[in-house]
Protein backbone atom coordinates (compact mmCIF):
# COMPACT_ATOMS: atom_id res chain seq x y z
CA UNK A 1 0.00 0.00 0.00
CA UNK A 2 1.32 3.53 -0.56
CA UNK A 3 1.63 5.83 1.89
CA UNK A 4 -0.88 7.79 3.15
CA UNK A 5 -0.92 11.59 2.69
CA UNK A 6 -4.43 12.52 2.79
CA UNK A 7 -7.29 11.95 4.74
CA UNK A 8 -11.20 13.15 4.06
CA UNK A 9 -13.74 13.32 6.13
CA UNK A 10 -17.70 13.33 6.14
CA UNK A 11 -18.71 15.60 8.79
CA UNK A 12 -22.55 15.09 10.00
CA UNK A 13 -22.52 11.50 11.90
CA UNK A 14 -19.01 11.64 12.36
CA UNK A 15 -17.70 14.98 13.56
CA UNK A 16 -20.76 16.48 14.29
CA UNK A 17 -24.15 15.16 15.58
CA UNK A 18 -27.21 15.78 13.36
CA UNK A 19 -30.94 14.39 14.00
CA UNK A 20 -33.91 16.14 13.18
CA UNK A 21 -35.32 14.08 16.47
CA UNK A 22 -34.33 16.90 18.45
CA UNK A 23 -36.89 19.03 17.13
CA UNK A 24 -39.74 16.41 16.23
CA UNK A 25 -39.35 15.03 19.62
CA UNK A 26 -40.86 18.28 21.35
CA UNK A 27 -43.57 18.43 18.33
CA UNK A 28 -45.11 14.26 17.99
CA UNK A 29 -45.94 12.94 21.65
CA UNK A 30 -45.74 9.39 19.51
CA UNK A 31 -42.45 8.16 18.03
CA UNK A 32 -44.73 6.02 15.50
CA UNK A 33 -46.58 9.45 13.94
CA UNK A 34 -42.50 11.06 13.86
CA UNK A 35 -41.97 8.26 12.25
CA UNK A 36 -44.40 8.25 9.71
CA UNK A 37 -44.09 11.84 9.38
CA UNK A 38 -39.95 11.04 8.27
CA UNK A 39 -41.14 8.47 6.11
CA UNK A 40 -43.65 10.06 3.94
CA UNK A 41 -43.92 14.38 4.54
CA UNK A 42 -39.62 15.28 5.60
CA UNK A 43 -38.36 12.36 3.73
CA UNK A 44 -34.42 11.54 3.35
CA UNK A 45 -34.94 11.73 -0.22
CA UNK A 46 -36.70 15.79 -0.34
CA UNK A 47 -33.70 16.82 2.16
CA UNK A 48 -31.25 15.33 -0.37
CA UNK A 49 -32.39 18.14 -2.66
CA UNK A 50 -31.63 20.48 -0.39
CA UNK A 51 -28.39 19.18 -0.30
CA UNK A 52 -28.01 19.15 -3.78
CA UNK A 53 -28.74 22.95 -4.30
CA UNK A 54 -32.41 23.53 -4.45
CA UNK A 55 -33.29 26.25 -2.12
CA UNK A 56 -34.75 25.87 1.35
CA UNK A 57 -37.65 28.08 0.17
CA UNK A 58 -38.57 26.24 -2.72
CA UNK A 59 -38.32 22.90 -0.48
CA UNK A 60 -40.65 24.05 1.99
CA UNK A 61 -42.91 25.53 -0.10
CA UNK A 62 -43.44 22.38 -2.61
CA UNK A 63 -44.48 20.08 0.78
CA UNK A 64 -46.47 22.69 2.07
CA UNK A 65 -48.65 22.61 -1.72
CA UNK A 66 -48.55 18.63 -1.52
CA UNK A 67 -48.99 18.07 1.83
CA UNK A 68 -50.83 21.66 3.52
CA UNK A 69 -52.75 19.67 6.18
CA UNK A 70 -48.64 19.30 7.57
CA UNK A 71 -47.96 23.09 6.98
CA UNK A 72 -46.91 23.97 10.52
CA UNK A 73 -44.47 20.57 10.78
CA UNK A 74 -43.42 21.08 7.50
CA UNK A 75 -41.81 24.77 8.24
CA UNK A 76 -40.27 24.08 11.82
CA UNK A 77 -38.08 21.57 9.32
CA UNK A 78 -36.01 24.83 8.50
CA UNK A 79 -37.39 27.30 10.88
CA UNK A 80 -35.63 25.45 13.69
CA UNK A 81 -33.16 23.02 11.90
CA UNK A 82 -30.66 24.94 14.38
CA UNK A 83 -32.06 22.34 17.31
CA UNK A 84 -31.22 19.60 15.15
CA UNK A 85 -27.30 20.10 15.75
CA UNK A 86 -27.00 18.22 18.67
CA UNK A 87 -23.30 19.66 18.77
CA UNK A 88 -19.48 18.30 18.44
CA UNK A 89 -18.80 14.10 18.69
CA UNK A 90 -16.12 14.98 20.68
CA UNK A 91 -14.11 11.78 20.46
CA UNK A 92 -13.90 12.06 16.78
CA UNK A 93 -13.26 15.63 16.82
CA UNK A 94 -9.81 14.82 19.18
CA UNK A 95 -8.04 12.42 16.16
CA UNK A 96 -9.43 15.58 13.98
CA UNK A 97 -7.36 17.76 16.64
CA UNK A 98 -4.25 15.24 16.25
CA UNK A 99 -3.91 14.95 13.07
CA UNK A 100 -3.95 18.72 12.55
CA UNK A 101 -1.95 19.70 14.94
CA UNK A 102 0.37 16.80 15.71
CA UNK A 103 0.56 15.06 11.57
CA UNK A 104 1.66 16.25 8.85
CA UNK A 105 -1.59 14.38 6.75
CA UNK A 106 -3.61 16.84 4.75
CA UNK A 107 -7.28 17.50 5.97
CA UNK A 108 -10.72 17.40 3.94
CA UNK A 109 -14.06 17.65 4.52
CA UNK A 110 -16.63 16.12 1.94
CA UNK A 111 -20.36 16.76 3.06
CA UNK A 112 -23.40 16.59 2.36
CA UNK A 113 -25.39 19.92 2.99
CA UNK A 114 -27.36 22.76 2.02
CA UNK A 115 -25.16 25.82 1.30
CA UNK A 116 -27.82 27.70 3.26
CA UNK A 117 -27.15 25.83 6.39
CA UNK A 118 -23.42 25.09 6.24
CA UNK A 119 -22.41 28.34 7.06
CA UNK A 120 -24.59 28.37 10.37
CA UNK A 121 -22.04 25.29 11.39
CA UNK A 122 -19.49 26.58 10.02
CA UNK A 123 -19.37 29.56 12.52
CA UNK A 124 -20.36 27.52 15.44
CA UNK A 125 -18.19 24.83 15.44
CA UNK A 126 -14.06 26.16 15.29
CA UNK A 127 -12.75 22.57 14.02
CA UNK A 128 -14.60 22.98 10.46
CA UNK A 129 -11.83 25.60 9.80
CA UNK A 130 -9.15 23.04 10.55
CA UNK A 131 -9.85 21.53 7.24
CA UNK A 132 -6.95 22.14 4.33
CA UNK A 133 -10.22 22.63 1.96
CA UNK A 134 -14.22 21.62 2.51
CA UNK A 135 -16.32 20.57 -0.99
CA UNK A 136 -19.98 21.05 0.53
CA UNK A 137 -22.72 19.58 -1.42
CA UNK A 138 -24.86 22.51 -1.81
CA UNK A 139 -22.31 24.97 -3.17
CA UNK A 140 -21.90 22.27 -6.04
CA UNK A 141 -24.99 21.64 -6.84
CA UNK A 142 -24.32 17.99 -6.66
CA UNK A 143 -23.86 15.09 -3.62
CA UNK A 144 -23.14 12.06 -2.64
CA UNK A 145 -22.97 9.30 -3.71
CA UNK A 146 -22.93 10.65 -7.13
CA UNK A 147 -19.11 10.42 -8.51
CA UNK A 148 -18.90 13.51 -10.05
CA UNK A 149 -18.44 15.00 -6.42
CA UNK A 150 -15.58 12.78 -5.59
CA UNK A 151 -13.55 13.50 -9.05
CA UNK A 152 -14.57 17.50 -8.28
CA UNK A 153 -12.79 16.79 -4.68
CA UNK A 154 -10.07 14.95 -6.19
CA UNK A 155 -9.59 17.79 -9.10
CA UNK A 156 -9.79 20.76 -6.91
CA UNK A 157 -7.49 19.92 -4.25
CA UNK A 158 -5.04 17.60 -6.36
CA UNK A 159 -6.26 14.54 -4.16
CA UNK A 160 -4.51 10.89 -4.95
CA UNK A 161 -7.34 8.55 -3.83
CA UNK A 162 -4.57 5.71 -3.55
CA UNK A 163 -2.91 7.82 -1.15
CA UNK A 164 -5.81 8.61 0.56
CA UNK A 165 -8.72 7.66 3.29
CA UNK A 166 -12.56 8.17 2.84
CA UNK A 167 -14.45 8.76 5.73
CA UNK A 168 -18.45 7.93 6.23
CA UNK A 169 -20.99 6.97 8.69
CA UNK A 170 -23.15 5.67 5.36
CA UNK A 171 -21.69 3.16 3.86
CA UNK A 172 -24.06 3.89 0.28
CA UNK A 173 -21.18 7.02 0.12
CA UNK A 174 -18.37 4.71 0.78
CA UNK A 175 -19.26 2.65 -2.39
CA UNK A 176 -18.14 5.32 -5.29
CA UNK A 177 -14.92 6.53 -3.12
CA UNK A 178 -13.30 2.84 -3.05
CA UNK A 179 -14.50 2.56 -6.63
CA UNK A 180 -12.36 5.72 -7.47
CA UNK A 181 -9.35 3.77 -4.81
CA UNK A 182 -10.01 5.72 -2.04
CA UNK A 183 -9.07 3.53 0.69
CA UNK A 184 -12.32 3.54 3.13
CA UNK A 185 -13.80 3.37 6.70
CA UNK A 186 -17.47 2.88 7.44
CA UNK A 187 -17.53 5.51 10.60
CA UNK A 188 -19.62 3.39 13.47
CA UNK A 189 -18.19 4.89 16.77
CA UNK A 190 -15.53 6.87 17.48
CA UNK A 191 -13.66 3.86 19.03
CA UNK A 192 -14.19 1.84 15.97
CA UNK A 193 -12.87 4.55 13.45
CA UNK A 194 -9.72 5.77 15.75
CA UNK A 195 -8.87 1.78 15.89
CA UNK A 196 -9.31 1.54 12.03
CA UNK A 197 -7.54 4.82 11.42
CA UNK A 198 -4.67 3.68 13.00
CA UNK A 199 -4.05 0.35 11.04
CA UNK A 200 -4.52 2.25 8.09
CA UNK A 201 -1.74 4.70 9.16
CA UNK A 202 0.22 1.99 10.74
CA UNK A 203 0.73 4.63 13.89
CA UNK A 204 -1.22 4.76 17.14
CA UNK A 205 -3.28 8.07 17.74
CA UNK A 206 -3.55 9.00 20.96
Amino acid sequence: MKKIDTIVFDLGGVLIDWNPDYVYKKIFADEKEMKWFYENICTPDWNEEQDAGRSLHDATEYLVKKYPEHETNIRIYYDRWEEMLGGPIHETVDVLKHLKHCTDYKLFALTNWSSETFPVAFDRYEFLHWFHGRLVSGEEKTRKPFKEIYELLMKKFSIAPERSIYIDDNFRNLVPAKELGFHIIHFKSPQQFKKELSGLLEEELV
